[in-house]
């Protein structure tokens, strides 16, 4: 589904091109930001409280756990819990 006019998105595009790389790099650090946080409190709110270790386990299988093959999956997974 769009909602948004071609004309419009050309123009935002050509907004976000207009920044300054530096800018660009800020603005999608800001948004992983937002989106750890949002994660974050998605799994706090089903699995209730967390220890430090089982939050970044479960966030790092959320953000990147497709990314890997099973064995590594587990390995990465084990090493954020123990930490």
């Amino acid at each position: 589904m769009r909602d948004t006019t071609d004309t419009v998105e050309r123009k935002f595009h050509a907004m976000l091109l207009a920044r300054l790389p530096q800018e660009r790099l800020v603005m999608a650090c800001r948004m992983f930001t937002t989106a750890k946080a949002l994660i974050r409190a998605g799994l706090k709110d089903e699995y209730g409280e967390l220890a430090p270790g089982e939050l970044r386990r479960l966030l790092f299988l959320r953000l990147y756990g497709e990314d890997f093959g099973k064995e590594e999956r587990v390995r990465i997974a084990g090493h954020l819990a123990a930490r």
